[in-house]
Order: structure tokens, then sequence, then C-alpha cells
């Protein structure tokens, strides 16, 4: 049997969706009180814990073979940092101790691409460094700690593997993540302000391909980046407008002013209650335009992800059946 946490979210329900359609018995950690329409969809089973609580853990790990670890906090707003160091980091490290614990046959831990240092247009690969001594409370930071929290348990005997997506986009996104506003924010008509930047973008079905490549080729104590395609901000308002086929025009800001902007955004999104789309952190990470190669999960996991245009298509697709059946 396979337990994945994190299974509500948007690679997670994808991942799940594939596992079972491959007749893969599979259990799912859930918070109390979280969402569980996934489970009601699909032959899986549900135990109630926490990634951050050990005996709901072992509870969980009973009968288990292959763990994947999604469980994570993405947050760019001040606010919620300390919660996002307890799960991105705590929990990849309490997760990993306890399927050593418990004789797992194999950790699949997913973090991010935003675990590397960057510097600004650089192509980043498994071999470049880990952002281990950003800020605490940057998000960078905490997957950095998180993954190699993991991976130096591994070395104490548990077999673990990293995967790390880019910007994941596609359909099935029931929680509305981040990446998933912004492709249908650019989808609507109207003038669409954007930072001079970009960012790779991939499909949540490629990297959900790419993680069952992972436990089933990665090798032991590997990191495999499973990304997509690098698109400027203005390139991927084309792409969708084309797709939505809607009339909408863009103004591009230049980094300095998007990041005036970014600084002030906090306290206007606190006034109104909104979700963030513009801050310091979002606005300096699509300015560093930076490339990450997936070319290793290429050559040894025959990972291969779709082109941009169809991800957008089914994306739009997807949103537009699902908002008229909710």
């Amino acid at each position: 049997m396979i337990l994945v946490t994190g299974a509500t979210g948007h690679i997670g329900n994808v991942l799940v969706k594939k596992l079972v359609q491959r007749g893969k018995l599979v259990r799912i950690l859930v918070l109390p009180g979280e969402r569980q329409s996934l489970a009601g969809n699909m032959d899986v089973e549900v135990v109630t814990g926490n990634v951050l609580d050990p005996p709901s853990l072992r509870v969980a790990m009973t009968g288990i073979q292959l763990v994947y670890n999604l469980a994570g906090i993405i947050a760019i707003a001040p606010g919620t940092e300390e919660l996002m160091w307890n799960v991105n980091v705590d929990g990849a490290r309490m997760v990993a101790q306890t399927a050593l614990e418990m004789g797992m046959r194999r950790l699949i831990h997913v973090g991010s691409v935003h675990a590397f240092a960057r510097r600004a247009q650089e192509v980043v690969d498994e071999e470049s460094p880990l952002a281990l001594t950003a800020p605490r409370n940057n998000y960078d930071r905490t997957k950095a700690q998180g993954l190699a929290a993991a991976l130096n348990i591994g070395r104490a005997g548990l077999d673990v593997v990293v995967a790390c997506p880019s910007g994941v986009i596609g359909p099935y996104d029931y929680l509305g993540s981040e990446m998933g506003r912004l492709i249908r924010n650019l989808a609507r008509p109207g003038c669409h302000l954007l930072v001079d930047g970009g960012f790779d973008f991939v499909d949540v079905r490629d990297v959900a391909d790419g993680l069952i490549k992972v436990a089933e080729k990665g090798r032991r104590g590997e990191i495999y980046i499973l990304g997509g395609t690098y698109v400027s901000l203005g390139r991927l308002h084309e792409l969708v407008r084309a797709v939505a086929q809607t009339k909408s025009t863009r103004l591009v800001v230049p980094i300095g002013v998007a990041l005036a902007i970014g600084t002030i955004m906090p306290y206007y999104y606190r006034l109104t209650r909104t979700i963030p789309q513009i801050t310091t952190y979002s606005v300096r990470t699509v300015g560093e335009k930076c490339r990450f190669s997936h070319a290793k999960a290429a050559r040894e996991l025959d990972y291969k992800p779709r082109p941009l245009s169809e991800t957008i298509a089914d994306t739009l697709s997807w949103w537009e059946i699902h908002s008229r059946n909710n």
C-alpha cells in the first residue's frame, strides 16, 4: 500500500488519481476537518492526522511500503511564516524520521525548485546549491531545509528520493492554487499589470507521472527537477489570451517599480482581506528569469513534459466546466 500526504492539494489529488488508475492501493493522510472530496470520488483509505504529529504518522504508515510526502505550505505574504516553517521543515523531518523507524521501503520527498539558491538568468540544475542560508521566514529556505532534512535521514538508512517541480499549473486545481489563479486572471478581458520577468511552468499531470517514475526508477539519495517550459509573463499572457479568445492588453512593469508596489501591497491585502497577487517575493522570483533544467529527469526517468499551450487549453477548459458545476 502507498501513503500520500498532502493528497488534497493540486499535485496530490492528481497523483492519487493516477495511482488508483494503475490499480495501486492508496491511503491518504488528511488534516482534521480538511476537505475530503477527493476521498469520496475514489477508492482510497483516509486517515486523519498531521505530519507534525508522529503518533498519527505511525498510524498512517502502518502496513505501508512507499510514502509520497507532498505536505507543504506555500506562503508568499507575511503572517504565515511560522506555520510554513513548521510544515515544510519540521514536517518533512518528522515524516522521514517516522518512515525510517517504521521500515518504509522508499520515501519520495516532494520539494520545489525554490529550494535551490538562484542568481539572475542562470540555469539551475540538481547540482546547484540549496537556499539554506536564505532568511528563516523565506519560502525558499523552508523548502531547502526540508529537502536537506529528508536526505540527511536518508543517510541514516532510509531510501529517500527527492523530486522538485517548477511552477505547477493544470486542471484538477480544486483548492485554487496561486499559479492557477494567475492563469485564470490572464484569461479575463481588460488590462493586465505584468512584471518584466518569467518562470518555468509545468503541467500537474506531468509532475504526477514524474513522481511515479521517480518512485520506480529514481536513484536513492538523488534529486530530480520536474520542470516544463520557461516563458516570460508577457508570452504567457499571449498564450492564455489566444486560448481564451479574450481581448486584453498588458502593461509590463520594470522590476524596480514592481518591487516598490510589492512593498506596500501586503497592507492592501490585509485591508481588503484578499489573496496576495503581488509581493516582493513573487516579484523577485519572476524577475530572476532563471531556467530550470529537467535534463536529468528526462535522461534517467524518461520524463517528458507536454507543450505549455496544451496545458493552458486543458486548464481553462477544466475551470469552465468546474465553475459551471459548482
